[in-house]
């Protein structure tokens, strides 16, 4: 099969051997994949939690249809349509714990659903489960004209969010996140963002933070905050390491919450995708739930779909397709 492979002169795709499933795995062939920002440090040569170095496929999502099951696999069987989320998905075959799997509704493209399972899994357990917003609460979510930005602004409004606040600091694409639930959009490139966030709160501030930016922006997020504020970080965009205002964040009483799905278990990581089923399925099915196509690359062109990604100047996802025309 041709698969994206790190190499000790950058990504390459070449012919290398299909995978084989474990006894709680699925083989899947790749139908379509999408791209995360977390690939540009694999495709690197940089570790990502488990996966990275000369050797490895990046692909955090993909969609396609079941080739192969493992013995303890439940619920899936071969020629199943099914999105996953895993590892090694740029390639024309990967392998995912079943529990990983969603089935793709009927009448989805394979297309539209590797842009799904990233997005709903880590929005659902920020959102959800680790901010617990509640109906009639407020929220802002740093770096929202990303893919998973877009669906954190669906899912609140989805909640009951009586304010959702998004940001972005590019003014394009801020335009276009009331599209996706936004009641206010912000730029966080103007110094009055965290008054603006007070004034269309009524002067208590936000009482949801999610983080996909961190470094720059998190001592304001903190004044943009309510006293028993919850900010939950799910992304360092903006930098890993930079000043905190501890005084700030005591005064408040900030709940300041980290995640990350490097160091879940696979059955912490099943169960995060049980519950965002539960919850959001009928919306996923519906379609009204959905990140857009900003724009597809054959698997050959993978190189230029990253250089793509990190030019910044996508809305929505960027696809790889297995098998399409160079």
């Amino acid at each position: 099969m041709k698969a994206a492979v790190v190499t000790d002169g950058g990504l390459e795709v070449r012919e290398v051997p299909a995978p084989s499933p474990k006894a709680n795995e699925i083989l899947v062939r790749v139908r379509a994949a999408s791209l995360n920002r977390a690939d540009l440090a694999v495709a690197a040569g940089h570790q990502h939690g488990a996966i990275g170095g000369p050797g490895t496929t990046p692909g955090l999502e993909w969609a396609g249809e079941i080739a192969e099951v493992g013995a303890e696999v439940q619920g899936l069987r071969p020629g199943d349509r099914v999105m996953c989320s895993g590892s090694s998905g740029y390639a024309e075959y990967a392998v995912t714990d079943y529990g990983r799997a969603a089935p793709i509704p009927a009448g989805m493209s394979f297309e539209t659903a590797t842009t799904l399972p990233i997005a709903l899994q880590t929005m659902h357990d920020a959102i959800v489960t680790n901010a617990r917003l509640q109906p009639g609460e407020s929220i802002l979510i740093q770096g929202a004209s990303s893919g998973v930005g877009l669906m954190g602004l669906q899912i609140a409004r989805r909640c009951g969010a009586a304010i959702v606040i998004g940001t972005s600091t590019n003014p394009d694409r801020r335009a276009r996140l009331s599209e996706f639930g936004a009641t206010l959009a912000l730029d966080t490139g103007d110094p009055s963002w965290t008054d603006q966030v007070r004034e269309a709160t009524g002067g208590r501030g936000v009482d949801v933070i999610i983080d996909q930016v961190s470094a720059p922006v998190a001592n304001a997020n903190m004044r943009a905050a309510a006293v028993l504020g919850r900010i939950v970080n799910v992304g360092r965009l903006g930098g890993v390491k930079g000043e905190f205002d501890y005084d700030l964040h005591a005064l408040k009483r900030i709940s300041y919450i980290g995640v990350t799905f490097r160091t879940r278990s696979i059955e912490e990581v099943r169960e995060i995708n049980r519950k965002m089923r539960a919850d959001l399925w009928e919306e996923v099915t519906s379609g009204e739930l959905r990140v857009p196509i900003d724009r597809t690359f054959p698997l050959d062109k993978v190189t230029e779909a990253l250089a793509y990604m990190r030019a910044n100047q996508h809305f929505g996802k960027i696809l790889l397709i297995p098998g399409q025309g160079s």
